[in-house]
């Protein structure tokens, strides 16, 4: 029992969402350096310090040409944490550290995880179903930790809740607004993270209605690992393509 406690005492808010971040930047890099002289630059902010398209199909890039010419479906998982640009990194790690950490409040470290990794997920295969030739980046995931709380604040009873359920409303207004005055918006993939995280934060609850359990824990770890296995695996590979 000790060693069960001092593994969940470590398992912080912070530490999550650290890594997530971490993670998400050291993948950006990753796809950067692989790119080689491929990658673009410029002043344009939307363009700036941008992947080669082949190294993000490679790395793991969802949308209908990756599922449908390589039947990638762990794509899904893994364009969650791939991005476009240095805006498009730096525009959804600022915004994971809002979202996120309200999310955790509510649900927990690792209720939080499996809906950013199913809401993402979800988000990605509604994109496929939208023609969606080519998607990548954290923003699935983020509209499905908007939907969990847009849930919780519509659910429960209390201040706090109607405190989360104005400001998520508000997020959701943004985005639809965001989505129809930005290029190469993904509304396909922000539709369906955000319905993923509705349906989720129903399923798996939250914290007024039950404490999370072992089963929660188990399936955060579960996609930990599948997550990890189908990122390190192309990086893994294409360390040696580029580097021998």
């Amino acid at each position: 029992m000790t060693v069960n406690r001092s593994y969940l005492n470590a398992i912080t808010p912070s530490r999550v969402l650290n890594t997530i971040i971490y993670a998400n930047v050291l993948l950006f890099i990753i796809s950067l350096i692989f790119s080689g002289r491929s990658m673009h630059t410029g002043f344009n902010p939307f363009n700036a310090l941008s992947p080669a398209t082949d190294v993000l199909v490679f790395l793991g890039a969802s949308g209908k040409i990756p599922i449908q010419a390589y039947q990638a479906w762990e794509s899904l998982i893994t364009a969650n944490w791939l991005h476009g640009s240095l805006l498009h990194i730096v525009f959804n790690m600022l915004a994971l550290k809002t979202v996120a950490p309200l999310v955790m409040a509510e649900y927990g470290v690792f209720r939080m995880f499996s809906i950013y990794t199913l809401s993402g997920a979800a988000g990605f295969l509604l994109s496929v179903m939208g023609n969606v030739p080519l998607t990548i980046g954290a923003s699935s995931g983020l509209c499905g930790l908007i939907g969990a709380l847009l849930y919780f604040g519509r659910s429960s009873k209390g201040l706090r809740a109607q405190q989360v359920y104005q400001q998520t409303s508000g997020w959701i207004i943004s985005l639809v607004v965001i989505g129809f005055l930005l290029p190469n918006i993904n509304n396909w993939g922000h539709a369906g993270g955000l319905i993923g995280g509705i349906a989720l934060g129903w399923i798996l609850g939250y914290d007024d209605r039950r404490r999370e359990n072992r089963w929660d824990r188990g399936l955060a770890v579960f996609l930990t690992g599948i997550t990890v296995l189908l990122l390190a695996l192309p990086v893994i590979q294409g360390f040696f393509l580029v580097f021998f």
